[in-house]
């Protein structure tokens, strides 16, 4: 599993003022939590984890390495952003256990121009996210669904989905993706 770094040292002042402070020097405060909900104050380089933020999905998996050490593999659970001045202003980081299976929610993206719409059907989109779980080596990092075969009056369920290698979904396997209502 190639995955991208973020590197970050830990921090030991906290507040928003000392938070202001950090910012003016391009560092970005940050917070990791581990499995048992415990938390370490960090700072991360705000340029670099930039690039690397807008290169992620919420299921992209990334390598955190503090004070040159490895903390393990994470997710970028949430970001401060100000849109106005195009900058990050805080980052919480989830670590999480390599051995252990995760539970994560994903939007699916429907792919393809299904026939049934061609024919002059209308395209209905149903359920938008599934809930997969699988070990973090096997995370993908997008669900698509391919609906290009979908004839009027048809149905794209979950159970239709190929979610990858390792990959169980959780969502009902009956629920509806898609739909082509046949035309009037």
């Amino acid at each position: 599993m190639d995955l991208m770094v973020v590197k970050a040292i830990t921090r030991t002042t906290k507040g928003k003022t000392e938070a202001a402070k950090l910012r003016k020097t391009g560092m970005l405060p940050a917070v990791m939590y581990n499995s048992k909900g415990e938390a370490a104050m960090l700072s991360v380089n705000e340029a670099e984890f930039t690039k690397v933020w807008k290169n992620t999905t919420p299921s992209t998996l990334i390598n955190l390495v503090v004070d040159g050490k490895d903390a393990g593999i994470a997710f970028i659970k949430a970001t401060e952003y100000n849109i106005i001045t195009d900058k990050n202003l805080h980052v919480d980081f989830h670590v999480i256990e390599k051995d252990r299976q995760l539970k994560q929610r994903f939007k699916v993206q429907l792919t393809g121009s299904p026939v049934g719409v061609r024919e002059g059907g209308k395209l209905s989109t149903h359920l938008t996210e599934v809930t997969v779980q699988c070990m973090p080596a096997d995370l993908p990092p997008r669900i698509v669904a391919d609906i290009s075969n979908l004839g009027a009056g048809a149905s794209f369920r979950v159970k239709d989905l190929v979610p990858g290698k390792g990959v169980t979904v959780l969502t009902d396997g009956e629920a509806s993706l898609a739909s082509i209502s046949a035309r009037p």
